[in-house]
């Protein structure tokens, strides 16, 4: 296995570094993230800082894990070990004869970049933490619920809602996904794909009983938006990476208050499976503000909970 550190550089106005391939590379002529090999004994964190003084001329000086992405070519099996970069010395400068441009997020196209690092293209537009909502029996409260939450820098919000018909489920939908634009939110539905095909949400999110007899041509109104799943193991995760799912929330990594018998993973456990999925993964269960530290640096996206935000 060939192991890289890579780099998402984030400049002051918050868009991207981005370097092209030299067309003569393996994925010649493709966009990517800067980086290069980690040698043999080396630390991580030690090639990146390496890596980036010898193709850009600059030395990283904040940085923190993003995402690391195992991934699979026909000739050559990869792992990118990608940090976030958001303060470094020197001008950039591509040394190595490699064209340099800045993007936005948002102009990020992944059918630019090597199939590898498109999982880093999503870990750098989902949040660090994500709402799951509660009970929406009164509806005028959960929306009050939401705005606050909006308000106190959720950025992802998972509709769950199952008491609710299709009609009512629908309509609360489309009242949140109203509040949710007006604080740049993403909204994503907890229901069956069948029943949410027309609501104009973010994405959808599969439960694991859903993800287990989902069909793939079921998903198909989804591929354009964010596709998420709730896994508590191994299979669960390698499930969810056939059907080429965005996101994953890995469940439960500490006891909760409501299911106190269910056996927990742990932070080892959780990042021990974290380490084989080529997606961002949240951690779920028994998760508090602040705890988003600890998941980022066990390979984590951040934090999902319901209590912690709701």
């Amino acid at each position: 296995m060939v192991q890289v550190a890579a780099a998402a550089i984030v400049g002051s106005d918050g868009r991207l570094l981005i370097s092209r391939r030299p067309d003569h590379l393996h994925q010649g002529g493709l966009l990517e993230f800067p980086g290069g090999k980690v040698d043999p004994g080396e630390a991580v964190a030690q090639a990146l800082v390496r890596e980036l003084q010898e193709e850009l001329g600059i030395t990283p000086l904040r940085f923190e894990p993003l995402i690391r992405v195992p991934y699979d070519y026909p000739d050559k099996r990869v792992l990118l070990d990608v940090w976030r970069v958001t303060a470094y010395s020197g001008q950039p400068q591509g040394l190595e004869g490699q064209s340099l441009q800045w993007l936005g997020i948002d102009k990020l196209n992944p059918a630019h970049f090597p199939a590898a690092n498109r999982p880093i293209i999503t870990a750098l537009t989902l949040p660090r933490h994500y709402l799951i909502s509660g009970d929406a029996v009164d509806r005028e409260q959960w929306l009050k619920k939401l705005q606050a939450a909006l308000a106190s820098g959720v950025r992802m919000v998972q509709l769950r809602a199952h008491e609710l018909d299709a009609d009512a489920y629908q309509a609360l939908a489309s009242a949140a996904l109203e509040l949710c634009r007006s604080f740049a939110a993403k909204l994503v539905l907890n229901r069956n794909p069948d029943d949410t095909a027309l609501i104009e949400a973010d994405g959808l999110h599969l439960n694991r009983h859903q993800l287990a007899r989902v069909r793939p041509e079921q998903l198909a109104p989804w591929r354009n938006r964010l596709l998420g799943a709730s896994c508590h193991n191994r299979e669960e995760l390698q499930r969810a990476q056939q059907l080429g799912v965005d996101y994953a929330l890995l469940s439960p990594v500490l006891a909760t208050a409501s299911h106190p018998a269910a056996e927990v993973l742990g932070w080892s456990l959780f990042s021990e499976l974290v380490a084989t999925a080529a997606m961002p993964v949240y951690s779920l269960g028994g998760m508090e503000r602040g705890m988003e530290k600890t998941a980022i640096e066990q390979g984590g996206q951040g934090i999902a909970s319901i209590s912690a935000f709701w």
